[in-house]
């Protein structure tokens, strides 16, 4: 009679023995979707906050926020998404709350003060970068104190900030032409000239910087474009923001003349060019 119960036994021992590892195995399954899902999930988040239409990102963050409030992450998306698409008071509410996690960092506390530079708030930024720790030394950091500086025409400190963010960056084209602008509205114009060349040289793609050593030289009644790369449509460009350049100080007849040759070398239509020397002929 024994063999019976212990046959029937080991049957129950095998079957729970079996379920354990049936179950073992699901867990590892769904264990490995969950990592893959994660994985997915972090490439289309990368996706959303670089190439993707800045308004779908937005909907995909928000989305992704309500189902997980407490994923920094998610909410650090949802910020730069809603920057990225201009929506800039919405922006900084949502850097507000990021910085208010508890995960936050100083990376974190420095995009809130860019987003509240673009709103116009300057005093906030300023406060929110005299809470970031001297220590967090950032290209980013230094060139919104940068502009924090020049904003309040505390020129030594910006300058001393502008040199430090160039230094620790690989594509310093951008803060070389800011830097360069702040020199232009202070009337240092070869300085400003300097910096918008040696910006061009790092990007030559860089449109403003072209613009900005234009008015640099025209600020010094030098009429002359440089010897900078240029395609046929920005020599026009050029050509008039340097015509309107030389009407604003007084020297009339050789703004017609500009303005002239950039209607002349516009491969297209130019009607901005078209309207400024018809009104001056006009009056």
């Amino acid at each position: 009679m024994r063999h019976p119960i212990l046959f029937a036994v080991c049957i129950a021992g095998a079957a729970a023995i079996s379920g354990c590892a049936e179950k073992s195995a699901n867990e590892t399954v769904e264990r490995a979707f969950k990592d893959v899902n994660a994985i997915d999930g972090a490439n289309l988040s990368d996706v959303m906050l670089t190439v993707a239409d800045p308004n779908e990102a937005v909907t995909f963050f928000q989305r992704s926020a309500a189902q997980d409030p407490t994923r920094i992450d998610h909410q650090r998306g949802l910020a730069s998404s809603l920057i990225r698409a201009k929506r800039v008071t919405e922006g900084v509410l949502e850097w507000r709350k990021v910085v208010a996690m508890p995960e936050a960092t100083s990376d974190d506390s420095v995009e809130l003060a860019d987003a509240l530079i673009r709103s116009g708030d300057w005093a906030g930024a300023e406060k929110v970068l005299h809470s970031v720790p001297p220590t967090h030394e950032t290209f980013k950091r230094y060139r919104l104190e940068a502009i924090v500086a020049d904003s309040k025409q505390e020129w030594k400190k910006a300058d001393s900030f502008y040199e430090i963010s160039v230094g620790l960056t690989a594509t310093p084209a951008s803060v070389m032409n800011n830097w360069g602008y702040s020199k232009l509205t202070r009337g240092a114009y070869p300085e400003a000239e300097r910096l918008f060349a040696d910006a061009i040289r790092q990007d030559p793609t860089l449109f403003t910087a072209k613009n900005n050593l234009v008015l640099a030289r025209a600020a010094q009644r030098d009429y002359t474009l440089p010897i900078i790369p240029m395609d046929q449509t920005e020599r026009a460009q050029l050509l008039h923001t340097m015509a309107l350049s030389a009407i604003k100080k007084g020297d009339v007849e050789t703004g017609k003349g500009l303005l002239r040759e950039a209607i002349s070398t516009h491969p297209q239509h130019f009607e901005a060019a078209v309207r400024s020397l018809r009104a001056l002929e006009e009056s």
